[in-house]
């Protein structure tokens, strides 16, 4: 019986522990949910409204993911002028450090921004409205003070306090986090490397006569950009100047294009005739050499003719006859007769000759 009661027990506390972390991930599951829909909440004067007991959180316990009851209150705060990849990327460190996290983001305002750090891009409006715009905020602190006191702690019900680990010196101050990193309240995050508003600014002070030209070509007064009239005069001369190089390059650009077509086109013609040329000779040689197809014609042709031919020699006759080709009259028949003169005296004459000479 008691081993029941024992084993039932344990069973119940499985249970409840079993119903605790499931309204843990149903509490996570909402939140990113909530943010990633509508803009994030800002904060009352009064400070958090919320009903729920505030009871102190260690970091053991927050990173646990309890109390289950309510989520971890993550504090972070800062100018955000300008703001950018990287203080987003703080911002989601910030809202990741626990399971269960409402982040809550305070901005200073423009008042106490230029007192203690210098003139800011944007006003605290669009400072104010960048931040509920943020994926990763659940709530908007205005008017955020630049050291943070205890009453302040306590009337945001925050537990912990997130920002780089490096010592802010400010308003008179090694570190402005100093007493929340001995309270035990301090969370670090990292910053990222490459970027910052100071980084970006410096840019556009060192651009500065490209930006200038930009927005006088967008249709911006030199008023507006507080440009004076000789300086307007010189930017608008640059820009005509550099439109005449663009439209000298893209020409160059275009001719040097053309000429390599042009180029492309007559090596293609030079290996095309030198490939006809090759072939034209071979027919040629293949006509015309020797032994080969012409001679062959020629024979035959010579063949032909001597068939068709109507002053053809008898058969008898041999080929080489000097009467070959003539017409055949009885004078060509007659027998050649041969004078000879007579010859000198006391010359002996040869027994043939005499007979001849007696015939």
């Amino acid at each position: 019986m008691v081993n029941r009661r024992r084993n039932g027990s344990r069973a119940n506390g499985r249970a409840g522990r079993g119903g605790v972390q499931a309204q843990q991930r149903q509490q996570c599951k909402r939140s990113p949910i909530k943010a990633l829909r509508e803009p994030a909440i800002f904060s009352t004067q009064s400070g958090s409204a919320s009903d729920t007991p505030h009871d102190k959180v260690t970091l053991a316990q927050a990173r646990r993911g309890t109390p289950a009851h309510r989520p971890a209150r993550v504090y972070a705060d800062g100018i955000f002028d300008l703001f950018h990849s990287g203080h987003a990327r703080a911002l989601m460190q910030a809202k990741n450090l626990f399971p269960n996290t409402h982040l809550i983001v305070g901005v200073c305002s423009d008042a106490l921004t230029h007192k203690y750090k210098g003139y800011t891009v944007m006003t605290e409006d669009e400072r104010y409205e960048a931040l509920i715009h943020c994926r990763y905020v659940d709530e908007v602190v205005r008017d955020a003070p630049w050291t943070l006191t205890p009453e302040f702690l306590k009337k945001h019900r925050i537990d912990f306090v997130a920002h780089d680990d490096i010592p802010y010196t400010s308003a008179g101050s090694e570190d402005v986090y100093k007493h929340i990193k001995e309270a035990g309240m301090f969370v670090a995050t990292q910053r990222t490397e490459g970027i910052s508003t100071s980084d970006l600014i410096t840019r556009i002070v060192r651009d500065y006569d490209v930006y200038v030209r930009r927005n006088l070509q967008r249709g911006y007064t030199a008023r507006e950009l507080n440009v004076g009239f000789i300086n307007e005069k010189k930017y608008r001369l640059q820009e005509q100047v550099d439109r005449m190089k663009e439209t000298v390059r893209t020409v160059e650009e275009k001719s040097k294009h053309l000429v390599h077509r042009v180029e492309e086109k007559s090596h293609d013609l030079i290996y095309k005739w030198e490939e006809k040329s090759r072939e034209f000779i071979r027919n040629f040689l293949e006509l015309f050499g020797p032994d080969k197809a012409w001679h062959m014609i020629q024979e035959r042709s010579g063949r032909v003719l001597q068939a068709l031919s109507p002053y053809q020699s008898p058969s008898t006759s041999p080929s080489s006859s000097p009467t070959r080709g003539r017409s055949t009259s009885p004078v060509s028949q007659w027998p050649l007769l041969r004078f000879r003169s007579p010859p000198p005296k006391g010359a002996s004459v040869s027994s043939s000759e005499g007979d001849e000479g007696e015939n």
